[in-house]
C-alpha cells in the first residue's frame, strides 16, 4: 500500500530536485552573463578613462612645455634688462662723478676760465687731446639668445 504513494511522492521530489537544479542551472547562467556584461562595460570604461588621461597628459606636456619656453625667454630678458641695469648704473655714476668733478672745479676757477660751446674748458679742448669719457658698452639682447 504504501509503495505506490511513496514511490509516487519519491518520484515527484525528484522532479523537484531536478527542476530546481535546472532554475539555479538558468539562474547560474543568467548570473554569469550579467557579470560578463558588467566586467565589459568597466573594461570600456576605464578603456575610455584611460584615453582620456593620456590626452590630459599630452596637454599637460604640451602647456609644460609652452610655460618652459616662456620662462627660458623671460629669464633671458631679465638678464638682458640687468645687463642694462649695470650699464646705466654705471653711466649714472660716471655723470654724478663728472658733476662732482665740474662743481668742484667751478669752485676752484677764476672768472677767467671760460667753456667753449660743447662746454668743455677751452684749454682741455684742443686737437691733441679731447676730453673721453669712460661709458659702457650697451648689451644687445641677441647677445643672450642661444
Amino acid at each position: 500500500m504504501g509503495s505506490p504513494g511513496g514511490a509516487s511522492s519519491s518520484g515527484s521530489s525528484s522532479v523537484e530536485s531536478e527542476e530546481r537544479k535546472r532554475k539555479r542551472m538558468v539562474s547560474n547562467r543568467e548570473s554569469a552573463r550579467r557579470s560578463r556584461i558588467r566586467k565589459q562595460q568597466q573594461l570600456e570604461s576605464l578603456s575610455e578613462e584611460l584615453e582620456g588621461l593620456k590626452k590630459e597628459r599630452e596637454e599637460m606636456s604640451r602647456n609644460v612645455n609652452v610655460t618652459m619656453q616662456m620662462l627660458v625667454n623671460v629669464e633671458s630678458e631679465n638678464a638682458v634688462l640687468m645687463a642694462q641695469v649695470a650699464e646705466l648704473s654705471n653711466r649714472f655714476n660716471s655723470l654724478t662723478d663728472i658733476i662732482h668733478f665740474i662743481n668742484s672745479t667751478n669752485y676752484l676757477m677764476s672768472d677767467e676760465t671760460q667753456f667753449n660751446d660743447c662746454g668743455f674748458l677751452e684749454e682741455a679742448c684742443n686737437a691733441n687731446s679731447l676730453p673721453t669719457f669712460n661709458q659702457p658698452i650697451i648689451a644687445n639682447a641677441d647677445v643672450f639668445m642661444y
